[in-house]
């Protein structure tokens, strides 16, 4: 190429002439997208025929340097949209980098501090659903199930099992992953490790130590101290008092799990769980009962022998899980009698076929359930742990 030097504006065709001098001012590019201003003292040209030391040029700032530096030879430059022309590259990026901040570098930090700075000055309306959403968010809804840490497949459309744990009453959300993940709660034989494991509560099998929990928030379970003279039934045609008298109003239908005679007092189960009542009182799943009878006293030792060999009755034998003598005192005596069989007047018939005739006669305890500090009229709801020993003994 030659070197012989031209009138400005006419050394090739493809420089733009339009500014004054034949200079473009950060518009004129040759068909190589280089700039065509070159150098004061018209070296543009001859650098890009010339191959020069990579020293050399580097030490006149001709072209870039290996980290892709601009050099800064040429004359003005179009600053429109922050761009540098003066040799086609880019100034130096001095502000905060938007890449970064978008992919949670420093600037991502920065908002995002600002932001929960800034969430005082929420409403309260607004403040309480965002706490509302932290609560619900959990995780692990989004995540895919970890297959080294449990096989256990979600019901589609359930609830969080710590949820349903809470819900149950066992106990609080926090407490109740802490549980999960120590692996001491199962669901439906298969032991869950994961927060965000959903659950149907109404037909899951669910087990926190291996004791069942019921989740189903209609289920209903209560304790009674059934005064003496009311009829075991939650409606009497005579209008005699009843147990549905006591019971109130409740939220679903409930029915009393076993009988005791109108003139027995003391503890009966009500319920609206048909499987758990009927296994309560099946005498196949020997679910023990508690009784205190005051009997004529003083109870002679072979009326404990012969108790606990077990009695002849008229209708089949029966045999106590135990016999012990409370109160020995004369004229009346207090024996306690635990047994799993629940025929009509078991314990009256018992104890007069012994040579003790009852005079009073209260139950205290069905299975792990007691009357504990309930008064005579008054009923409560079981606990979830309550429950969860009722299955147990049920053998559900």
């Amino acid at each position: 190429m030659s070197t012989d030097k031209a009138p400005r504006g006419e050394r090739g065709d493809n420089r733009d002439d339009r500014g004054p001098k034949g200079r473009n001012h950060g518009r004129g590019r040759d068909f190589r997208g280089r700039d065509d201003r070159g150098s004061r003292n018209g070296r543009g040209d001859r650098r890009r025929d010339e191959r020069e030391p990579r020293g050399d040029r580097d030490r006149r700032g001709g072209g870039r340097d290996p980290r892709g530096r601009d050099d800064r030879r040429g004359g003005g430059g179009d600053r429109r949209g922050g761009r540098d022309d003066r040799r086609g590259g880019r100034p130096p990026h001095k502000g905060p980098d938007r890449r970064k901040q978008a992919s949670g570098g420093p600037g991502h930090r920065g908002r995002k501090d600002e932001r929960v700075k800034n969430e005082a000055q929420l409403s309260r309306t607004a403040q309480e659903r965002l706490r509302a959403l932290r609560k619900d968010y959990e995780p692990g809804d989004e995540e895919r199930r970890d297959t080294d840490r449990d096989t256990y497949n979600d019901v589609p459309g359930g609830i969080r099992l710590q949820k349903a744990l809470a819900g149950a009453g066992v106990a609080s959300r926090r407490a109740s992953e802490e549980m999960i993940a120590e692996g001491r709660v199962s669901v439906d034989g298969e032991t869950v490790r994961r927060f965000g494991a959903r659950v149907d509560p109404e037909k899951s099998e669910i087990r926190v130590d291996g004791m069942r929990v019921v989740t189903a928030p209609d289920k209903l379970y209560f304790a009674l101290n059934k005064p003496r003279g009311v009829v075991s039934t939650m409606w009497d045609p005579q209008g005699r008092p009843t147990l549905g008298d006591f019971a109130g109003q409740t939220s679903e239908r409930i029915f009393h799990v076993g009988r005791l005679d109108t003139e027995t007092e003391g503890l009966i189960l009500l319920t609206n769980d048909g499987d758990l009542a009927n296994r309560l009182t099946h005498p196949r799943y020997k679910v023990v009962k508690t009784y205190v009878a005051k009997v004529p006293g003083p109870v002679p030792r072979h009326v404990e022998r012969r108790a606990r060999q077990g009695v002849e009755l008229d209708d089949g034998p029966v045999e106590v899980d135990s016999f012990r003598v409370v109160d020995d005192a004369e004229p009346k005596a207090m024996v306690e009698i635990r047994l799993h069989e629940g025929r009509k007047h078991i314990v009256r018939r018992l104890m007069e076929e012994l040579g003790h005739p009852v005079s009073d006669l209260a139950r205290t305890q069905v299975g792990p359930v007691g009357l504990n500090a309930l008064k005579p009229g008054t009923m409560r709801a079981l606990t979830a742990q309550e429950v969860s020993e009722l299955y147990q003994s049920a053998d559900l």
